[in-house]
């Protein structure tokens, strides 16, 4: 896409918007989505800010990298539990170097029937930070990665970092995608306008969201499932008027913790104590929406 000083779509505000309606009379589509990732021990890690690795040395960021690597090793699984009894199938934003390194989480995965979106190769990397003649190659390559390890080619996209260039929407939508989920700016799905191909953005959250909520802004565990809970009611309360998605994003290296991952499952409680809840993908959500859209 061309840069503009708005986005690949029009500007529509919710309140001028027609009813949109979900399965079942459903007012909220609850969308997890654990972000399962490889940080490579031998480049430098992000800081606990978030701030970007600088220089690339040969001494290892043992303490960084051994946290994230708890969420592999021990956090993805507890995660895994709490969704699995609670029949809730998740969306995983995987770094397609995952398929390389931990197989046996991808096979758990699938085994859940979990879906899968892109995420970039690894974590360290971000898709405005190479080259540009590159990107559509780490797309694809993650992508196909994807696919041979699965079985089935992802259909979303969730950039690390939520990083974008001004070419990202056009190659993804050339390499088969249907929804990205960088776009953190709705309640609900729209479409967005990449030379006739459709694409749709689904509601990802940069506030519900562990890293942002609790290692950034350091809220304790009881925070973040207060802000879950109230996240929650507010959509239910406006989704009897038309519907929202409630995105929970989550990294296996936070609320796998131990001490965290009982506020986790307090607040997916309280969720599904309400009627009128859709547990869905992401692309059950994008075809759903895409589907009401060529209805009116």
């Amino acid at each position: 896409m061309k840069p503009t000083p708005y986005g690949p779509f029009p500007y529509s505000a919710i309140n001028r918007r027609p009813k949109w309606t979900l399965p079942n009379g459903a007012r909220v589509a609850l969308w997890v989505i654990p972000n399962i990732e490889f940080f490579p021990l031998d480049r430098a890690m992000p800081g606990d800010s978030n701030e970007r690795p600088k220089g690339n040395t040969g001494t290892p960021m043992v303490r960084h990298w051994a946290q994230r690597d708890y969420g592999n090793r021990v956090g993805v699984f507890r995660l895994m539990d709490a969704l699995s009894k609670r029949d809730i199938r998740a969306t995983v934003a995987l770094n397609s170097d995952v398929c390389d390194h931990h197989p046996e989480i991808v096979e758990d995965c699938m085994k859940l029937g979990w879906e899968m979106m892109g995420h970039n190769r690894t974590n360290v990397e971000r898709l405005n930070e190479v080259p540009v003649e590159q990107e559509r190659e780490v797309i694809k390559g993650s992508l196909d990665r994807i696919q041979k390890a699965t079985g089935r080619r992802p259909l979303g996209w969730l950039g690390s970092g939520l990083q974008e260039t001004w070419n990202t929407l056009d190659h993804l939508a050339a390499e088969g995608c249907i929804y990205v989920a960088d776009w953190v700016n709705d309640d609900q799905p729209y479409l967005m306008d990449i030379g006739g191909k459709p694409i749709v953005s689904i509601p990802y959250s940069y506030e519900i969201n562990d890293t942002a909520a609790i290692v950034r802004s350091m809220h304790t565990p009881g925070e973040f499932e207060r802000m879950i809970r109230d996240q929650f009611d507010v959509l239910w309360r406006e989704g009897e008027h038309s519907a929202r998605v409630m995105a929970i994003c989550l990294h296996p290296y936070v609320t796998g913790q131990p001490h965290r991952i009982g506020a986790l499952e307090r607040a997916l409680d309280h969720i599904l104590g309400f009627e009128g809840v859709w547990k869905a993908t992401g692309e059950e959500i994008a075809r759903h929406f895409l589907k009401s859209q060529s209805a009116t």
